[in-house]
């Protein structure tokens, strides 16, 4: 398969109000039955679309943690309720886990390298048992080094 020549380039958005990855799933869940596709609005259009849409996803900080991503599909332009100009992020419906990273509070979205960007879960080796903790334990414990 050959690779595309544009670098591949992501974002990392807050998920306000979640207050863990379940959270997320459960909002994703009854949006994409209510409206058939996941999208995410912001105001801002990035400037980098076609990096974004070289296989980039949208890694989520989930209470102060940087932990789940989602492919981006497409970005496309909309308008909000009040007319103004928008953008529609169009987002996989998977949710893929990857090695925490804490991260404090920002405004908006900020780009992120594929260098920078943390491994899946699924890539990395795994302590016998991790995968039946509670996902908030789990997270101080590699926070902590112990996993």
């Amino acid at each position: 398969m050959a690779r595309s020549a544009t670098p591949t380039l992501h974002l990392v958005k807050l998920a306000v109000g979640a207050r863990d990855v379940a959270d997320i799933r459960e909002w994703q869940a009854r949006r994409l039955a209510r409206e058939g596709s996941l999208g995410h609005v912001t105001r801002s259009r990035p400037t980098r679309a076609a990096e974004l849409l070289a296989g980039g996803s949208i890694y989520w900080v989930v209470a102060g943690s940087l932990c789940v991503r989602q492919r981006l599909l497409a970005i496309e332009s909309t308008t909000g309720q009040d007319g103004t100009a928008m953008t529609r992020l169009v987002l996989d419906p998977k949710l893929v886990a990857v090695m925490p990273r804490g991260m404090k509070p920002f405004q908006g979205w900020r780009y992120l390298s594929a260098e920078a960007a943390p491994p899946d879960v699924a890539k990395t080796r795994r302590a016998k048992g991790e995968d039946r903790l509670p996902e908030a334990m789990a997270r101080s414990l590699r926070e902590l080094g112990l996993l």
